[in-house]
């Protein structure tokens, strides 16, 4: 009886299992269903399919010029017109009225230089030339005196009414007196001659500009020893560096074997490195007549047309040599495709545009003919990546890899 009663307590295991096995069978059944499905779509995805090997080209922005430029040279923009302003004396700076940037025109103070003595002697030397111009009007009244004297003795002598003595004393104090006006005369020159001298001084003490400018660089500040040459410890020579910007030119370097492409007056296309989406209309202004031995290359100098104040001194340019001027339609930029990356494909032209490893057919508009490449009027953009060549089986989705060259 007891070991009926052990048994009993006893698990079924038989049973547990075939309840086990009951509950798994679905399970596996949805699995094998969601794998099904997961690879039918990477099968359509081309996961599986392998990457085509292509040609690839790259839509870009094109400027007409490009079709007609003979020759293209680099080169920095240089002002032809710059000065390094400084002072003719020596003195500390008092005031500086400029800074970079600053428009200037000529004539315009852009800094002072300490002058108490030069005003001294320009007030000394005008309380001289008062001086001056009275001893003249006193020596004009001597003469007038002496002069009437001289008159009067003459006319007595004639008569006999007064000696010779005295004729004589009178002519003498008259011809001393004239000598006397010219003196004076003299000593009021002198005297306006040290006047603008002292002024010429004054004006030492003002640093103007000497045409109409942009200031470049501020060399100098307040309290700093201004010198002519700098020599001195902790002096400094210029207080601004100025350019006129409408005498900016480009300075490009052309080699010899190409020099006969260049001559003056030639229509050029103007690009700088800080606007690349900018093309700036110019002419060759005069080529240098001296070659760089080092380099083998002849500077040629040209001229902006346009004035534009984004320009300026020592910017890195390039300089296209052009056949023709730049007419007002062909000025904007276009972009342009090779024509061999499109294709007819249900009476549309279309282009393949590769994006993360796979192509999407897109719809283009054409616009003509640009030298050997397609202008593109929409559906792709600059910078897109295309196949060249497409093949019949390429269609959106496949999956792509660039060909080694």
């Amino acid at each position: 009886m007891a070991a009926d009663d052990l048994s009993r307590l006893k698990i079924d295991k038989s049973a547990m299992n075939v309840q086990q096995g009951r509950r798994k069978k679905p399970m596996l059944i949805i699995g094998g269903a969601a794998l099904l499905v997961l690879a039918a779509v990477l099968f359509w995805m081309g996961v599986f399919s392998p990457a085509q090997s292509v040609q690839v080209a790259t839509v870009s922005q094109t400027y007409p010029s490009q079709s007609f430029t003979l020759l293209n040279a680099s080169g920095y923009v240089v002002a032809q017109r710059k000065a390094a302003v400084a002072s003719k004396i020596t003195a500390q700076l008092l005031e500086i009225n400029v800074e970079e940037g600053s428009r200037v025109k000529k004539g315009d103070i852009i800094a002072r230089l300490e002058g108490a003595d030069a005003a001294a002697a320009r007030e000394q030397a005008r309380a001289n030339l008062s001086v001056s111009r009275y001893s003249l009007a006193q020596a004009r009244a001597e003469l007038e005196d002496a002069k009437s004297s001289f008159g009067r003795e003459k006319e007595l002598l004639a008569q006999e009414y007064t000696t010779k003595a005295s004729f004589d004393a009178a002519e003498a104090r008259y011809k001393k007196a004239v000598a006397g006006v010219s003196g004076a005369e003299s000593a009021v020159k002198a005297a306006e001659a040290a006047l603008e001298g002292t002024r010429v001084s004054v004006e030492y003490t003002l640093i103007r500009a000497p045409f109409d400018a942009v200031v470049l660089t501020k060399n100098a500040d307040i309290g700093d020893i201004i010198t002519p040459l700098g020599a001195a410890a902790n002096a400094k020579a210029a207080v601004v560096t100025i350019a006129d910007m409408n005498s900016l030119q480009v300075e490009a370097d052309v080699s010899e074997s190409n020099l006969e492409q260049v001559k003056a007056g030639q229509p050029c296309e103007i690009q700088l490195d800080a606007l690349p989406d900018k093309r700036f209309r110019g002419e060759v202004h005069m080529v240098i007549p001296t070659a760089d031995r080092s380099k083998a290359t002849v500077m040629v100098k040209v001229r902006f047309l346009d004035s534009d104040p984004r320009v300026l001194p020592e910017m890195s340019a390039k300089v296209a040599f052009l056949s023709k001027p730049v007419g007002p339609s062909e000025e904007k930029s276009l972009t342009t495709i090779n024509p061999a990356a499109v294709v007819s494909r249900d009476n549309k032209s279309v282009a393949f545009v590769i994006k993360d490893n796979t192509v999407e057919e897109q719809e283009i508009a054409t616009g003509g003919k640009l030298g050997d490449l397609l202008v593109v009027t929409g559906g792709v953009k600059a910078g897109d990546r295309v196949v060249l060549n497409p093949s019949k089986g390429l269609t959106a989705g496949s999956r792509v890899k660039q060909a080694e060259k």
